[in-house]
């Protein structure tokens, strides 16, 4: 062929906790992240996301990146009617754009969730396989949180997950999509993936890469990567999104041999489910945590698991924070989620005393109840900051909204903000003039990916089994509509459940 291959890039990434009472709408999305064309480089070019590496991949191999679509919202509840309707709008007006290029890269989270469609990656995805048509090669990054479907799978030629979490290698896996899409281009030969969809959910707190039993599954996964094999991705699933597809899988891409990847697929897929049970946990209670963190050598992270803002959870949970309070300490901090409480003392000059402020817990009351505080107001600032380091999520602009800091009476230094904020850097607290290492716990609102973060700070974590919608204990969660039967929920699970879906 004449001339440079050109390549589309569209990511349209949402994590949808379906325990969450309030959805996710475009007001999301645009204070996140939707963008067209050229906007979509200015956005991503120099971030850790996959699109940064679609564009860094696209150049190594001299391919014309030809920016589509980017549309992302902060995990929350499942997409409304009129904002999913307006997505899958957007994607089709990309897919009239792609007509002519000579394929694709996309970008879907793989645990989107929306009112008109449960599985929301699927639905866009194959309707833009519909609309490009049947030839042209699709290669996808998923999250490994994706609740992978078999419409995913047959809407694409291959789809590479992140190996790691917390997401250290977003720019990666998009630099390694955009070489497999290059060589199948110049080689003429398709790329072939099989999928595993197996009956087992994977709790958050056993999701940790770099840990036993995930650190021997990933490290199998690259090693089976040899000869025609040029990809495995194990997908732990999102167990906050209740629909039929919810669970763990596994992918296998091959270089134009569907034996060997259904062969090595099928392998891989049943040395995990033989280990099932080890992937089964719980953690500590508040109090036991507490308790423990107080006599280790600090900072010790919490991770409060039941109110993970990376899953999607309100950032507002008050249920560690309370049983310090209780103790009078140690010195500990936490950040919450809170505009009406900022919006209490804003106006108070610094040093200002504060007496009885109701925080948190104004989401609702899964996450415990609100606090009655009394202390010193220590802090402003407009909770804006950058990170330069690689850290979960691929984000390097934040932006908490207004801000303030109190210290407690009683221990505690509370960090309260006004847009809700994953914990994925430390510069959510230092940005407000707190030096971390100063306290001997810190409360972290997630599982996994606070421990990119926050390692360098924290000499240990532990992970504490709070109730709420993102709860470690999947027995606590009423779910109505996911498969049956699934390990640990159903210990009938077997084997013979697994489901086996070949690519497009």
């Amino acid at each position: 062929m004449a001339g440079r291959y050109r390549v589309g890039i569209i990511a349209l990434q949402h994590e949808s906790n379906t325990f969450l009472d309030r959805t996710t709408s475009l007001r999301d999305f645009e204070a996140d992240v939707l963008a067209r064309g050229d906007r979509v480089v200015e956005v991503f070019q120099a971030t850790h996301h996959e699109v940064g590496g679609f564009l860094e991949g696209l150049a190594a191999e001299s391919l014309e990146a030809v920016p589509l679509l980017a549309a992302r919202a902060l995990p929350g509840g499942i997409i409304e009617t009129a904002t999913a309707q307006r997505l899958l709008e957007e994607v089709e007006r990309a897919a009239e754009q792609a007509r002519g290029l000579d394929g694709l890269l996309v970008a879907p989270h793989g645990a989107a969730v929306s009112q008109i469609a449960p599985d929301f990656d699927g639905a866009w995805l194959s309707r833009l396989r519909e609309m490009v048509g049947a030839d042209m090669p699709i290669v996808a990054t998923l999250d490994l949180h994706a609740n992978l479907s078999a419409r995913m799978v047959r809407s694409c030629q291959a789809m590479i997950a992140y190996h790691t979490n917390p997401h250290l290698d977003q720019r990666a896996r998009g630099i390694e999509a955009a070489k497999r899409l290059a060589e199948s281009l110049r080689s003429g030969r398709p790329l072939t993936q099989v999928a595993a969809l197996l009956p087992m959910a994977v709790g958050l707190a056993k999701q940790n890469t770099s840990e036993e039993p995930c650190r021997s599954l990933f490290s199998a996964a690259t090693a089976a990567e040899r000869d025609a094999i040029l990809s495995v991705s194990p997908l732990l699933g999102f167990p906050y999104a209740d629909v039929p597809e919810m669970g763990s899988s596994l992918i296998v891409v091959a270089n134009d041999d569907r034996t060997a990847a259904q062969g090595t697929c099928e392998e891989l897929a049943r040395s995990w489910w033989e280990r099932r049970a080890e992937f089964d946990s719980q953690g500590l209670s508040p109090e036991e945590a507490v308790e423990r963190a107080s006599t280790l050598p600090g900072p010790v992270g919490l991770l409060d698991m039941g109110d993970n803002v990376g899953g999607g959870s309100p950032g507002d949970g008050t249920i560690i924070a309370r049983v310090i309070l209780e103790r009078d300490g140690p010195p500990s901090v936490v950040c919450l989620y809170d505009p009406e409480a900022v919006q209490e003392v804003a106006s108070m000059e610094i040093g200002s005393r504060v007496e009885n402020w109701i925080v948190g817990a104004k989401c609702d009351r899964r996450h415990g109840e609100p606090l009655s505080v009394s202390g010193t107001l220590i802090a402003k600032t407009d909770g804006t900051f950058q990170e330069t380091e690689v850290r979960h999520g691929g984000k390097s602009d934040y932006d908490m909204g207004p801000t303030v800091v109190v210290k407690s009476d009683r221990g505690l230094t509370l960090v309260v903000h006004s847009h809700r904020t994953p914990p994925f850097s430390a510069g959510q607290i230092t940005s407000t003039g707190l030096d971390p290492s100063q306290f001997q716990i810190i409360i972290l609102k997630g599982v996994q990916a606070p421990v990119a973060a926050y390692t360098p700070i924290c000499r240990s974590f532990l992970r504490v089994n709070t109730p709420g919608v993102t709860t470690t204990d999947l027995h606590r969660l009423e779910y109505r509509h996911r498969r049956h039967p699934l390990y640990p929920l159903e210990e009938s699970a077997s084997w013979h459940d697994v489901v086996f879906v070949e690519g497009a």
